[in-house]
């Protein structure tokens, strides 16, 4: 199965809404940009029924480098974690 691309997104919403594919592809740019910018600072972004955005810290913890077995650290680090809304679980299923 393929993956769904921006562009793909910008095509269907373009379509769908009968704008121009340029202004559409700058609001979701823009709205791209403020979810990162959002995550930069820590914060957290609720979408009701879509899901919920959240940077976590990772602890360290210990790997192994598969070739040599070595025991390797892996040092702290930040994730985004993503938890599905109530709809979305329930479309996904």
């Amino acid at each position: 199965m393929a993956a769904v691309t921006k562009r793909d997104f910008v095509v269907q919403i373009s379509y769908k809404l009968g704008v121009k594919q340029l202004v559409v592809r700058d609001v979701l740019d823009q709205f791209l940009d403020r979810v990162i910018e959002a995550l930069e600072g820590g914060r957290r972004i609720e979408l009701r029924n879509f899901g919920v955005f959240e940077v976590v810290q990772r602890k360290a913890k210990k790997g192994r480098n598969p070739k040599t077995g070595e025991v390797v650290p892996i040092p702290p680090r930040k994730a985004v974690k993503f938890m599905a809304g109530r709809i979305m679980k329930q479309k996904v299923r």
